[in-house]
């Protein structure tokens, strides 16, 4: 019996124009009725998931920054967080910029939320693209004061809380920057890259060492007492697949990347445009075969 359900957003749980269909509404919500405790896990900081969360009134926190922040949506109380020290923050960063990547810090984890940055090359069409999402997707005004530039990444980050660095561009760059950091950082963070090959595009992400949503979602049911068996996680991307290991019953979006879709252990539903999710919850909740 399925008693908690993590679900990703981009590319899971939201259509392709970033909206949750109603069909997809509907059974999240029945779910629930049924007593099922449903969150989001996702890559997104807290300020970025928490509009959706909001908006489908979930009631469990929701797993964000990649399952370093464990967060209410509607009272903002933390339920658990990881943050990363100033001094390996400091050196990401450094290593980053040496090898010609471009940070994004998100600080104030215990607050609603910042984003910092210092500067942007101009062939680095993606992290341009990324930083006027995150702008415009709360409307500019308020989206705006949620992304501050700053002189010097290095020295912002002795100032501020850091639960997160990320770094994009496209994939053979962004491939290229996680060797080289793994190489030299590996014990002191966890690296997870969302990669989007239809855009040569992938987000990078350095979190706090054990961070990821497979450990999120792993906390939220030892909080509620509810065994692995009974977690199902959906998702369609490379961050998502510790939480799907995780998971009694793990899912892939018809639309995630073929090794993804390869491995036999998964469930695999539709995609993320044809309400999958939903028809993972009437499957594997209320019994009901996909059609």
């Amino acid at each position: 019996m399925i008693r908690l359900i993590a679900l990703d957003l981009d590319g899971t749980t939201l259509c392709s124009d970033g909206s949750v269909s109603a069909v997809n509404r509907s059974a999240i919500r029945a779910a629930e009725d049924a007593g099922v405790l449903i969150t989001i896990a996702t890559g997104r900081r807290f300020r970025d998931a928490q509009p959706v969360g909001a908006d489908l009134g979930l009631n469990a926190p929701l797993i964000t920054h990649n399952g370093a922040l464990l967060k209410y949506a509607d009272s903002g109380a933390i339920v658990h967080s990881s943050v990363l020290s100033s001094d390996t923050a400091h050196e990401v960063i450094i290593k980053g910029k040496s090898l010609g990547g471009g940070a994004l810090v998100s600080v104030d984890p215990f607050g609603i939320g910042t984003m910092l940055y210092d500067r942007i090359s101009e062939d680095n069409l993606p992290l341009k693209k990324y930083l006027r999402w995150a702008e415009g997707l709360h409307g500019i005004e308020i989206g705006r004061k949620g992304v501050e530039h700053v002189s010097d990444l290095g020295s912002a980050v002795s100032e501020h809380t850091v639960v997160h660095i990320s770094f994009s561009g496209t994939c053979h760059a962004m491939e290229s920057l996680q060797h080289s950091l793994t190489a030299e950082l590996s014990a002191r963070v966890t690296m997870l890259a969302t990669i989007y090959p239809a855009l040569d595009l992938t987000l990078l992400d350095i979190l706090p060492p054990e961070s990821s949503k497979g450990h999120g979602v792993a906390t939220l049911a030892e909080i509620n007492n509810i065994p692995r068996e009974n977690v199902m996680c959906i998702g369609d991307n490379f961050n998502d697949l510790e939480m799907l290991e995780y998971a009694g019953v793990g899912v892939v979006m018809g639309n995630a990347d073929k090794k993804l879709l390869d491995r036999p252990e998964f469930y695999t539903t539709l995609t993320n445009n044809d309400n999958g999710v939903a028809a993972a919850i009437d499957r594997f909740v209320f019994n009901k075969e996909k059609s």
